[in-house]
């Protein structure tokens, strides 16, 4: 169970994670914000109580690790690790800018801290399955989070991946479901119904459980449970845009084209709601 001191802490985190992923896209004028904020939460759990890693050493051989599959949301991705000591934090602002290291989708060969390339959708689900089987077979007790978006998970690929990690018995491999009911074209409901996702995962073999996405109690409760003999998959029931307010109730903010000033009244609503925490 979270202290209070502890969770006041991974509050002000995802906070502050949210801020980083907005400076980012004021500094390049647009971006896949609603899905960034979205996992902010899960990103301050995950890196501030949950994962072993190093920011001195990216490379440790027995860390774990983080796949993005849903690789729009690497500007928040970047504000973690940037926040975390990874890099720099001013050099987040040159997203998805000629020459950066900070494209607009995670790419491991350009940035510190990211454990692998993705952003075609699909694709990270494999990619994180072949990783945790990976350490699993090096004997290294690390752990494989691996972030799906729910409009991703239209493709073959996903469930794929999932029957592989459930016939396999991928324990150290954790899938983590953003349920934020909105893709590039729409709410999801209307584009193609993926009904009752935990379900689903459970109908494969999963130990899987739905969550508030965004309540970071929550997660840090469903990340530390005791393991069991099935691999986990956690449902994130989460806001997209999560954290400021106009974005939560833009429908089409899958990604945003804003001026400076919009972003600076979006920078203002979480520096004074960092402020409020304590």
């Amino acid at each position: 169970m979270l202290s209070k001191e502890k969770k006041t802490e991974l509050l002000r985190l995802a906070t502050e994670i949210r801020i980083g992923a907005v400076e980012e896209f004021k500094a390049r004028g647009f971006g896949h914000i609603g899905g960034s904020l979205s996992v902010a939460d899960l990103l301050a759990v995950l890196y501030g109580a949950v994962m072993k890693y190093d920011p001195k050493n990216p490379k440790l051989e027995d860390r774990d690790k983080l796949v993005c599959s849903k690789g729009h949301a690497g500007p928040a991705v970047y504000a973690t690790l940037a926040i975390k000591g990874f890099f720099p934090y001013e050099d987040i602002k040159t997203l998805n800018q000629p020459g950066t290291n900070f494209p607009s989708h995670c790419d491991r060969k350009k940035t510190p801290g990211i454990d692998m390339t993705t952003g075609s959708l699909g694709q990270g689900t494999s990619l994180a399955v072949g990783m945790a089987m990976g350490d699993k077979l090096k004997g290294l007790k690390s752990r494989t989070f691996l972030v799906v978006g729910d409009g991703e998970i239209n493709e073959g690929q996903v469930w794929e991946a999932a029957m592989f990690t459930a016939a396999k018995n991928v324990t150290n491999l954790v899938w983590l479901i953003d349920w934020n009911k909105k893709q590039l074209d729409g709410y999801t409901d209307d584009i193609l119904k993926n009904k009752d996702i935990e379900a689903k995962f459970a109908a494969f073999g999963f130990d899987a459980v739905t969550i508030d996405g965004n309540d970071v109690e929550a997660l840090y409760e469903a990340l530390t449970k005791e393991a069991t003999d099935k691999p986990i998959a956690i449902v994130l029931d989460t806001v997209k845009g999560k954290g400021v307010k106009q974005v939560e109730e833009t429908v089409a903010n899958h990604s945003m084209t804003m001026t400076a000033d919009v972003y600076d009244g979006w920078l203002s609503e979480l520096r004074q709601e960092l402020s409020a925490i304590a």
